[in-house]
């Protein structure tokens, strides 16, 4: 069974920082593009930054130039390093994975989700 594993959520003040974590373990198949989502209470998900296996990367205009994905394919983990955090940030984030078997058919993977809240 396909785990994605979060952590690096937490309490942080506006301004500051964190680094999101995801890790995939227990899949046999190759990991195309992996993603953060974020939701609040009462909203729909939201892309936040996707990167693909080449490490091509887009974002959500509200955090371009202060979030940066990246990826470890040996580790089959990626990350999120948010800087410059602000209130409006506060969510729930979720690593979401993109897995392809041998005859590239996708399989979709979400993670449990982590919380972020920016709070002083």
């Amino acid at each position: 069974q396909v785990q994605l594993v979060e952590s690096g959520g937490g309490l942080v003040q506006p301004g500051g920082s964190l680094r999101l974590s995801c890790a995939v373990s227990r899949s046999s198949f190759s990991i195309n593009t992996m993603g953060w989502y974020r939701q609040t209470p009462g909203k729909q998900r939201e892309l936040v930054a996707t990167i693909t296996s080449r490490s091509i990367t887009n974002y959500a205009d509200s955090v371009k130039g202060r979030f940066t994905i990246s990826r470890d394919n040996a580790k089959n983990t990626v990350y999120l390093q948010m800087n410059s955090l602000a209130p409006e940030d506060t969510a729930v984030y979720y690593c979401n994975a993109d897995l392809r078997d041998s005859r590239w058919s996708r399989h979709d993977y979400w993670g449990q989700g982590t919380q972020v809240t920016v709070s002083s």
